[in-house]
């Protein structure tokens, strides 16, 4: 029996992966989860082969949940799901210890061979991954993959006109912990002010120009 960890706010997501894969695959075993801390306490009180989490959920975000996964289980495969593309997050979550990383836009055979691939114990890097891999191997870095995943988080919040009560109210953080975190964002990445923080992403493809 093969068991599958589904972590996702929207209903509708959830009840769509567990329809293509009980479709392919046969003895599944899918429980589902609405949000992080679910995501968590389920790992910590059960055993799964393998975990499919969306990238952003209320509380804990799915870098988040990977990290404290991996703690709990090395073993468990984590797939990441979300709506960003993948030189946004891909090999972010990668070296955080995920197996994959998919667009939620991607076809249902898509999901499949990710699956399976995964669960056969390899990763599921597509060729943009596997060059932007290559690339920071040959030590081509850029200032932003030197943030924390907490750290890029409140950046592209920034990035898209957020308040700093509206990042802390996001994910549940106190004032002054967000107020620090954007003090070391702007002099990990040399800027000023919260004009910059947009232009520079605008200028790097992490967000779409307003």
């Amino acid at each position: 029996m093969i068991k599958i960890l589904i972590a996702d706010d929207h209903s509708f997501i959830r009840i769509g992966l567990i329809r293509i894969l009980k479709d392919k695959f046969s003895h599944l075993e899918i429980t589902e989860v609405d949000d992080g801390e679910s995501l968590v306490s389920e790992v910590m009180k059960n055993e799964f082969d393998m975990v499919i989490s969306d990238l952003d959920m209320p509380g804990r975000s799915g870098i988040e949940c990977l990290t404290q996964i991996k703690l709990i289980d090395p073993k468990i495969k984590v797939l990441i799901l979300s709506i960003y593309p993948e030189e946004l997050y891909a090999v972010r979550v990668l070296k955080a210890g995920a197996y994959g990383y998919m667009n939620k836009n991607a076809a249902p055979q898509e999901l499949v061979s990710a699956v399976e691939k995964i669960l056969a114990g390899k990763k599921y890097i597509t060729p943009l991954v596997a060059e932007q891999l290559l690339e920071q191997s040959q030590s081509f870095e850029v200032k932003h993959e030197s943030l924390s995943n907490r750290e890029f988080e409140i950046f592209k919040l920034l990035a898209d006109g957020r308040t700093l009560t509206e990042v802390a109210n996001s994910l549940s953080l106190a004032l002054t912990t967000v107020s620090t975190h954007k003090i070391n964002i702007m002099k990990k990445l040399g800027l000023k002010n919260t004009s910059e923080v947009t232009r520079y992403a605008i200028a790097n493809n992490l967000i779409a120009d307003l």
